[in-house]
């Protein structure tokens, strides 16, 4: 299951004392999922707040900047990616030279013969 595996990781993350980073993006997809699952009614008004805090009081070091920007432009449009998003995790990860971890089997599908640093969760 995607979601025990990815709290597997996460904790062994944490032991490890791994530096965990992303680009600010993530948290606008955690706000967006959050409130999607408020709207579909698989999570309540004061879950989605708390699961909220909990997410912006993880230990993440987070990316923002032009340069990523356009890496990650360069990056959807090498690999044909339908969208932008995803691009900037993996222009993060290829600036830092380190793995990328996703639980997206399509992303993975698509650039793995291309990318080896990109593995999927799960």
């Amino acid at each position: 299951h995607p979601e025990s595996s990815f709290q597997q990781l996460w904790t062994q993350w944490r032991t490890d004392e791994t530096l965990i980073v992303a680009p600010t993006l993530l948290l606008y997809e955690i706000c967006n999922s959050l409130h999607r699952a408020v709207v579909a009614g698989r999570i309540t008004v004061p879950e989605s707040k708390r699961l909220l805090e909990v997410a912006l009081s993880l230990d993440v070091q987070l990316y923002r900047d032009a340069e990523l920007h356009q890496q990650a432009l360069k990056i959807a449009q090498r690999e044909n990616l339908p969208a932008s998003y995803d691009a900037h995790y993996l222009a993060l990860a290829e600036r830092l030279g380190i793995e990328f971890w996703t639980g997206d089997r399509r992303l993975f599908n698509t650039v793995r013969s291309r990318l080896s640093w990109v593995h999927l969760v799960g």
